[in-house]
């Protein structure tokens, strides 16, 4: 089981972006170095969608080379589900292309619910974070 360890400030930055961004849901990218978040990049949801993403892509290329330049590495890449549980949708699990954790917010129900993912070739399994 893969496991991502995330600093609190940067747990709290992470679901402030998916509550401040509802109904729409928000994406972005942890960075850092082995399992451990040093750093979070909010990303611009070019969908503008309640129920799906996409990272602008120039923005996502501009975050490649700061993490690079960083020596940083992605981690994982976070969505929100407005309306819904923190799941992975079947589009969700259908686009998941990149080996990387993948961390759904899910925003029904009142509190935040944080669950990571790893998704390869149709198989999704739940990966253990952290929040330290």
């Amino acid at each position: 089981m893969r496991e991502i360890e995330i600093p609190a400030g940067i747990y709290d930055l992470m679901v402030g972006h998916a509550l401040s961004g509802s109904p729409l849901e928000v994406c972005g990218i942890l960075a850092g170095r082995g399992n451990r978040v040093e750093r979070i990049y909010r990303g611009k949801n070019v969908d503008a969608s309640a129920v799906s993403y996409e990272l602008d892509p120039r923005q996502q290329l501009e975050i490649d080379k700061q993490m690079k330049k960083d020596g940083r590495e992605m981690l994982a890449i976070y969505h929100s589900h407005p309306g819904g549980p923190a799941c992975p949708s079947a589009k969700d699990v259908s686009l998941a292309f990149w080996d990387t954790v993948y961390i759904i917010i899910g925003l029904a129900g009142g509190k935040p619910d944080v669950r990571a993912f790893t998704m390869e070739n149709g198989t999704v399994s739940e990966a253990a974070l952290r929040a330290v």
